[in-house]
């Protein structure tokens, strides 16, 4: 049975873990909208650009983008190391998403 307090520290974990992976996975898809192609993403590229929507990208540059989403996969699986192996799953999620190229 879990304390009150490892309970709380778990749920603070997986808050992290949910605000982080959802930064990255933002920051990925602003980047996929420069880097990627019609066929591989799906949809046109370029279109949060054509449409002056203010992304990761034109904050921060293409390389800086790239350095912000590494930060923030890496906290997101920083938050699960108090799961253990439990959470091999969403570790592999994160390592997924910030490598995938569509």
């Amino acid at each position: 049975m879990y304390s009150v307090d490892s309970s709380h520290e778990y749920a603070e974990k997986a808050y992290t873990f949910g605000e982080m992976i959802g930064i990255a996975f933002q920051i990925k898809d602003d980047i996929l909208d420069v880097e990627s192609t019609v066929e591989e993403l799906g949809k046109p590229i370029g279109s949060d650009e054509k449409r002056g929507i203010i992304t990761y990208v034109s904050l921060f540059g293409t390389d800086g983008a790239k350095e912000k989403l590494k930060y923030h996969t890496n906290e997101a699986k920083s938050a699960l190391e108090v799961f253990g192996s439990k959470a091999d799953f969403l570790k592999n999620l994160a390592d997924y998403l910030l490598d995938r190229k569509n």
